[in-house]
């Protein structure tokens, strides 16, 4: 059997992973493409460190089971079908469902930290960093904790400033200068050049056969 090529991306919080992340799903079927993504390995609640303020930081790459995350890629990897309950954070309203990952030709790696954990780093084959500035990034991840995650707005701003951006700038951004792509998410049509590239080097150099 012949391995699966994977691609790893990563960016900042509001950056525009998911967007590139959804786009690229649509492009094959679901039996060509696997997403797994590292959120679903959040280590439990009472595990995540405390900051001196009494709030849970969940930005953090030791937030992350990084040895349960690279089990499940590789057993992808091996053509084996992977279960895991999913991630709810704080939002007592949503019900963790248990999601299925089937193995393909293709297996999307997405994370904050997935280029920082060397065990990743080296199963993947294309690594993918998705910039934003980040007025733009603090603006969607906004949207989407108050509305998905449902934290209070000072919660979602007093996180951004001592736990997301601190965490950006020491653990995410330094390894824009590993990626063999990044894409500079500034421009409304900037997801999808960047998809239309992925698209070119995938179809080539992996489902030409």
């Amino acid at each position: 059997m012949k391995s699966p090529y994977i691609i790893g991306i990563t960016g900042g919080s509001g950056s525009g992973k998911t967007t590139l992340i959804h786009r690229l799903a649509e492009l094959y079927p679901s039996n060509k493409i696997c997403i797994i993504s590292q959120d679903d390995y959040y280590r439990p609640r009472e595990e995540q460190h405390v900051d001196e303020q009494g709030v849970k930081n969940f930005d953090l790459p030791y937030s992350i089971d990084n040895e349960a995350f690279e089990i499940d890629i590789k057993q992808l990897s091996n053509g084996e079908t992977v279960t895991r309950q999913e991630y709810v954070f704080n939002n007592k309203l949503a019900t963790a469902n248990l999601k299925t990952f089937h193995p393909a030709p293709i297996i999307i790696v997405e994370g904050l930290f997935i280029f920082h954990f060397e065990n990743i780093k080296k199963l993947i084959d294309l690594k993918i960093f998705v910039h934003a500035p980040d007025h733009i990034k603090i603006i969607r991840r906004i949207k989407r904790d108050r509305i998905e995650r449902n934290y209070p707005l000072d919660d979602v701003l007093y996180r951004y400033e001592n736990h997301v951006q601190p965490a950006y700038k020491k653990y995410i951004e330094p390894y824009l200068e590993v990626a063999d792509l990044v894409i500079n998410n500034i421009a409304p049509d900037s997801i999808e050049k960047g998809v239309n590239v992925l698209k070119g080097i995938v179809t080539r150099t992996f489902l030409s056969e």
